[in-house]
């Protein structure tokens, strides 16, 4: 695979990845990954050796490339010997490293009020009313048309489908919200598209959304606008939205669909932050320790006279 043309090995994996449909960003992923791969092999991956998989792997770990971005390439390579040349030979040979899980960082409710509060306007509000409200990816927020607000609206602000496929549940609050937003959104680019199909938060250019890094940047500028101290990022307010769930007593299962995740384990990672439901929780030994209730003797009527 010549990092420059387009190979016929190249053509013939798109059209796999196509038929199995791979979103854009992912088969861009894997061709990139095939790429560096070709170009540490000056040549042809279909050309490459059990050994040459082998230098690779430990070449990646020699350059000090992250664990994410090292199973991120070999996964695009994965696809490619496994699916597109068929060496399952070659495929056995790639191994991914489990990533150390990383304590998720939260803001306080204090802090999420003071951010929401010093939201410079209404776009900016209700975005990370959004995020934090909704528990949505920054991808999710940014996407929203037209059609989930009209979706809201009909079931009562109750749990409603996104664009992306998880149930996303919507306060009075978050719905007054977009309501007024939809009201006072720029509308330069609606003509001919129709109105289910438009934007809630259109970007700057003709058919387009905002982007994520507009709206990362919105964030960044409130939180300090706030005085939050804390390295966060704008997926602090996604991880805010489960544990203080959590931290209320909702079920884990309940944030788990909310938040859309496939395995229970993901969303479990939550319970190392959630202090407040871990303070909540009583000591079996405080229980042994405390005297024991008698039972009360059951009155029994008294005896006919």
């Amino acid at each position: 695979m010549s990092p420059d043309a387009v190979t016929p090995l190249r053509h013939r994996m798109i059209e796999d990845m196509n038929a199995r449909k791979l979103c854009a960003g992912t088969q861009r992923g894997h061709i990139h990954s095939c790429k560096r791969f070709a170009v540490f092999l000056n040549r042809s991956p279909n050309t490459a050796t059990t050994e040459d998989i082998r230098r690779f792997q430990l070449h990646l770990a020699e350059a000090g490339v992250s664990i994410c971005n090292r199973n991120r390439i070999m996964t695009g390579l994965r696809f490619l010997f496994r699916v597109t040349l068929r060496r399952l030979d070659l495929a056995g040979e790639i191994y991914h490293i489990r990533e150390p899980q990383k304590i998720p960082l939260v803001i306080s409710p204090d802090e999420t009020r003071r951010l929401l509060a010093v939201a410079s306007n209404l776009k900016v509000r209700t975005l990370l009313s959004l995020g934090y409200g909704c528990g949505l990816r920054a991808s999710e927020v940014v996407r929203l048309k037209q059609a989930y607000r009209q979706r809201a609206e009909d079931h009562s602000g109750r749990a409603v489908q996104t664009p992306q496929g998880p149930q996303c549940m919507l306060s009075p609050e978050t719905l007054g919200l977009l309501r007024q937003w939809w009201k006072a959104r720029p509308s330069r680019y609606d003509a001919g598209t129709p109105v289910a199909e438009r934007w809630l938060f259109p970007g700057n250019r003709r058919g387009k959304p905002m982007t994520t890094r507009q709206l990362s940047r919105l964030f960044h500028e409130t939180a300090e606008a706030a005085g939050i101290k804390k390295a966060v990022t704008l997926h602090a307010l996604r991880h805010s939205f489960a544990t203080h769930l959590l931290e209320r007593g909702t079920d884990i299962r309940t944030i788990q669909a909310l938040l859309g995740h496939d395995k229970l384990e993901t969303t479990a990672r939550y319970t190392r932050v959630a202090t407040g439901m871990i303070a909540g929780v009583e000591s079996p030994l405080d229980l042994l320790l405390q005297p024991r209730k008698k039972p009360k003797k059951s009155q029994k009527d008294p005896p006919p006279a």
